[in-house]
């Protein structure tokens, strides 16, 4: 696992964070949790005695998936179903569930073709959703969690955000734009008691390639349980970026390291291989 924290701003209240990963009857809010990460993201949090705020377009998912939660682990879990593109949506949200102390930031999806193929509405909804609609959650809950001087903000970014993704440009493009956003709030939160934190995935065994019309290997991809194990160890380290999984970890480097003309080919290659 690769993980990238500048050791200078490193949290020295140690203990501080240790107890900042007692999740117990805190309310964790999860976007995407229809599927995929989000819904591993649900699991692990309600082992961990949080309530939840889950929130996807698909409804009855979430609804089946809050039941099965509260069942097993005697947690609240509330259902809140929504289109985050939409705007307004982040306000709409708060005023539905005000106090949160943690953020989770993965709705999200790619689109996967060249540019001029593909719908400009659905790009547009895509810049919205990965970009604009994450903006607006982390503006709109963050001055709670600074008045409380405790909370978290997780947000999913991607290994395609250390270099450009021919056959996926918007969505690398988001996933860098999520990267550096998050890199950035995570300086301006130190001493805050407030953490931001970028998860970098990369091929994960989810519904995500469908979604994008792309296919990946499936000896090379992670599953969604990796990926959150690698971010509570972020959270602990108080790390502004992980990425999940040393053979990512290494991609990413050589990914922001590399010349762009020596790495493009490279990348359009693998993606041409994505019907």
């Amino acid at each position: 696992m690769y993980i990238d924290s500048y050791a200078a701003y490193n949290n020295p209240k140690g203990a501080v964070m240790a107890k900042a990963l007692d999740f117990s009857n805190q309310t964790i809010l999860i976007t995407g949790a229809s599927s995929g990460i989000g819904t591993a993201y649900a699991e692990a949090f309600a082992q961990r005695k949080a309530n939840l705020i889950l929130v996807a377009r698909s409804g009855a998912v979430l609804r089946q998936l809050a039941t099965k939660l509260e069942q097993q682990h005697n947690i609240q879990a509330d259902v809140v179903e929504l289109d985050l593109s939409v705007p307004g949506a982040a306000q709409k949200l708060k005023d539905q569930h005000p106090k949160i102390d943690g953020l989770i930031n993965n709705a999200g999806f790619g689109t996967h073709g060249f540019l001029q193929d593909q719908d400009p509405e659905r790009v547009n909804q895509e810049i919205q959703l990965n970009c604009g609609a994450l903006v607006d959650l982390t503006q709109t809950y963050l001055p709670s969690m600074l008045t409380n001087k405790r909370g978290f903000i997780i947000n999913i970014a991607s290994t395609a955000a250390f270099q450009p993704i021919p056959k996926m440009a918007v969505y690398g493009a988001t996933k860098a734009f999520v990267l550096s956003f998050t890199q950035a709030l995570w300086s301006e939160l130190q001493g805050t008691g407030v953490h931001a934190l970028a998860v970098c995935p990369g091929a994960t065994s989810t519904e995500f390639f469908n979604v994008a019309g792309a296919d990946a290997a499936a000896g090379s991809m992670r599953t969604v349980d990796d990926v959150v194990k690698t971010t509570f160890k972020g959270l602990a380290k108080n790390s502004h970026t992980v990425v999940d999984g040393t053979v990512n970890g290494t991609l990413a480097f050589f990914g922001r390291v590399t010349p762009r003309k020596m790495i493009m080919p490279v990348v359009s290659r693998m993606m041409s291989g994505n019907k």
